[in-house]
């Protein structure tokens, strides 16, 4: 094994010969004995050797890795999953450069319920190994207070840090406070509640945290009904109100059937270099719980790649067993315990829908923070994505459009619209008039005004663009790409051309077009040149057929200019407005003398009409 693009350490190829053919995670070191990748496997030797054994498949950013390679170590594990959460934790402890980045390292609040007599429940950053129970990270602070308070209002509980143990209140120790008082605690410190009826409300909360309201609201109408079979009408009647309230909060909390239980769901938004993965929990139909991480790409990695990450890291967090989990793509592994889901029709792919929706949403609400933080982000982003779209190997910073106009083959033009960064640069904007082409021929009107441009911008010494959008299909792509070949610069940019019927790409000497997302913002900005390109090239055509029409009548008056008949069509509109003018209207116009010679020319002309 030789690695032709590095020089390596003569005990790397020992390494990789050596690796066994079993699951595991292997990492890779530079010079600097830093770690700068972390990548697991089904396989380890057939994984870590493609790195080596195909260069010429690997991209740009994964061979600038490989440069660096200076050691390699490895775990063997016994499963693939083992694997996926070595590989998760060990990217989360050492960071390495070349692994995705989750840009998402905020403490989020946990529901504790403490570990000790008649327990607290409470919200915390801090999880302690105390044998407390926490339920959570709850990504969305909001939702964790609102279940805490439909807590409260249906169990009422002590929020004091008294000690609560059964010698301090048999000795009497403590005296209730004003939330006894209030209602909303049951003296427990008195001894007026009971351990186990504090205890049996602990439960509750735990289920209805939990999101089985079912399950609870079971228990209150045995409750209810036990109280009511021995006429504790009053007791019965509170219960009933907890209900009635449990049922409330269960139908706004139900987005889809009851019947879909403990189920994870995963959507993703993969675009330029950031990636979005929307995550939801869902309980008895009802959404528990909903968070959205970026991950940042950093060897082009896979959709499938990085909704597999998100998946590892996000139920490890969230602590999540669900047994099944709803994808909108089936990934290449499986977590033991769990089924992959991908619905095509039901109340399973609405759930699908809505994360999908969330995860959009989300997606652009942080890249208009960031457009405002940094207005040049935006531009970075989208020519990002128009270099990977259009299969490119440099930016496209400065993008030229070219669009012919004639209408019934008569004074042929055609326009040219620049941007740069993405943007609109109306300075560099040019009209041509066609001068060498008879007649509309659009293919040769394409390769005279390619040519023109060009060996322009050549004698000038100015820079080229990185991209060439040509308006019209394969006839205008050939007519453009015989200029530019003319002109020595083949293959020194991009050259695509655009069919306004479909939206079709076409690229040179590909037999087939190629179709963009409908709502990729490459397409975006190729269509807002095409239609810049369009318009500019139309408002120059509508001047030269607006000239054309003057030239037999004004510009031909003996003694009169391009200023005297800018006055006259600026006041009179039009020339048959102006045959039609008194000479004093013309003389207030554009002065006695002049007045008099456009007068007397159409009075001569046409005496009928100044009769």
């Amino acid at each position: 094994m030789v690695n032709p693009l590095n020089k390596y350490f003569s005990h790397l190829e020992t390494i990789v010969k050596g690796l066994p053919h079993k699951p595991g995670v292997y990492q890779y070191f530079d010079d600097k004995d830093q770690i700068i990748y972390v990548g697991k496997a089904k396989d380890l030797k057939k994984r870590v050797s493609s790195y080596f054994t195909k260069i010429n498949s690997i991209s740009g950013k994964v061979q600038m890795l490989v440069r660096k390679i200076a050691e390699i170590k490895y775990i063997v594990v016994e499963t693939e999953q083992d694997a996926l959460l070595l590989e998760n934790n060990l990217i989360k402890k050492y960071r390495p450069h070349y692994n995705v980045a989750l840009k998402d390292d905020k403490t989020y609040p946990w529901i504790c319920i403490k570990n000790e007599p008649f327990p607290r429940v409470f919200p915390s950053r801090h999880l302690i190994r105390d044998g407390s129970n926490y339920f959570g990270p709850y990504a969305n602070v909001r939702i964790m207070h609102t279940l805490l308070d439909f807590c409260r209002q249906l169990y009422p509980l002590r929020n004091c840090t008294l000690n609560l143990t059964e010698k301090n209140i048999q000795s009497r120790k403590f005296k209730v406070c004003l939330e006894y008082h209030l209602g909303n605690c049951k003296g427990a410190c008195e001894g007026l509640q009971t351990k186990e009826d504090y205890d049996t409300s602990i439960a509750s909360i735990k289920e209805i945290i939990k999101g089985n309201l079912n399950q609870v609201a079971r228990q209150l109408r045995e409750l209810m009904m036990e109280y009511a079979a021995i006429q504790e009408f009053e007791k019965a009647h509170l219960v009933k109100e907890k209900l009635e309230l449990l049922d409330k909060y269960q139908s706004k909390s139900t987005v889809v059937n009851p019947s879909i239980n403990d189920v994870d769901v995963f959507s993703i938004s993969a675009e330029g270099l950031s990636a979005y993965i929307n995550f939801m929990k869902v309980m008895n139909g009802a959404i528990i719980q909903v968070h959205t991480v970026e991950l940042q790409r950093k060897l082009d990695e896979t959709p499938e790649e990085l909704l597999q990450f998100a998946i590892t890291e996000i139920r490890q967090r969230f602590e999540s067993v669900s047994p099944e989990i709803i994808v909108p793509f089936l990934p290449e592994y499986e977590i033991s315990g769990a089924l992959f889901t991908v619905p095509k029709i039901g109340d399973k792919k609405k759930l699908l829908e809505l994360s999908q929706r969330n995860v959009r949403y989300y997606q652009l609400e942080k890249e208009k923070q960031k457009d405002l933080v940094d207005p040049e982000h935006k531009s970075r982003r989208i020519l990002d994505t128009m270099m990977k779209d259009l299969r490119m190997t440099e930016l496209p910073v400065h993008i030229e459009c070219f669009d012919n106009s004639n209408i019934q083959g008569t004074h042929p033009v055609a326009a040219m619209v620049c941007f740069k960064n993405a943007r609109p640069d109306k300075s560099e904007y040019r009209h041509f008039n066609i001068k060498t082409v008879e007649g509309p021929d659009d293919f040769a009107s394409m390769e005279e005004i390619i040519f023109r441009r060009y060996k322009r911008l050549l004698e000038e010494g100015k820079s080229l663009p990185q991209l060439i959008v040509v308006d019209g299909g394969k006839g205008q792509l050939s007519a453009a790409l015989k200029s530019l070949e003319d002109l020595g610069l083949t293959g020194k940019m991009t050259v695509i051309g655009i069919a306004k019927k479909l939206e079709e790409i076409y690229y040179p000497k590909d037999s087939l077009p190629m179709y963009l997302d409908k709502k990729s913002e490459t397409l975006k900005i190729i269509q807002q040149m095409r239609d810049e390109a369009h318009r500019f090239g139309i408002t120059h055509h509508r001047k030269r057929r607006e000239k054309a029409a003057l030239a037999p009548q004004l510009t031909k008056i003996p003694g009169i200019g391009n200023s005297i008949n800018q006055k006259l069509l600026s006041k009179f509109r039009s020339v048959n407005n102006i045959k039609g003018a008194t000479l004093e209207e013309l003389q207030e116009v554009i002065g006695k003398a002049k007045g008099k010679i456009v007068f007397d020319y159409f009075s001569k002309v046409s005496p009928s009409n100044n009769s």
